[in-house]
C-alpha cells in the first residue's frame, strides 16, 4: 500500500542501534527517514558549534537514541529542544535509569524506556502527521 510522504523523521541513533527496524517501519508508514549516528567521540556536533544541521533543519520529527551518559549527547538533545518549534515531536529512547538521572534534559520530550516497540513508533508517526496537518 502506498502512503503519501508525511514528513521526514530524523533518527538520531548510535551505530548498530535498531535503526534498520525503526527506519523500515517509519518508511512503511509513509515517512522519509534520515539517520544520524551523532558525532565521532573526537568531534563536536555541528549543531553545537555552528547551530546548523541540515538533517535537523529538514526534520518533521526526531527519534533521539544517542547515549545520554555522554555530555555531548545531552547537549545535542538540549539544543534540539531549544531550537525546535513547539509542534516538533521529539521522542527520546533511553536506557532504564536514564529517565531519572537526566530528567532535566528529558523535560519537554516524550520518553520511552528500553527499546521502542511498533506501537511506540506508530504513535510517533501519527504525532508527526498530526503536526504536519496543523
Amino acid at each position: 500500500m502506498d502512503h503519501p510522504c508525511e514528513g521526514t523523521i530524523l533518527l538520531d541513533v548510535l551505530p548498530g542501534a535498531a535503526a534498520d527496524f525503526d527506519s523500515s517501519f517509519l518508511e512503511r508508514t509513509g515517512h522519509s527517514v534520515v539517520i544520524c549516528h551523532g558525532p565521532d567521540p573526537s568531534d563536536v556536533c555541528p549543531l553545537l558549534t555552528t547551530g546548523e544541521c541540515s538533517k535537523y533543519e529538514g526534520a518533521h520529527g526526531i527519534v533521539f537514541e544517542l547515549d545520554l551518559d555522554r555530555a555531548q549527547h545531552r547537549d545535542i538533545l538540549r539544543r534540539y529542544r531549544a531550537m525546535a518549534r513547539d509542534d516538533l515531536p521529539i521522542r527520546a529512547i533511553v536506557r532504564p535509569g536514564q529517565e531519572l538521572r537526566y530528567a532535566d534534559v528529558l523535560a519537554g520530550v516524550e520518553v520511552v524506556v528500553g527499546e521502542a516497540t511498533v506501537a511506540d513508533l506508530d504513535g510517533f508517526a501519527a504525532e508527526v502527521e498530526a503536526a504536519e496537518r496543523a
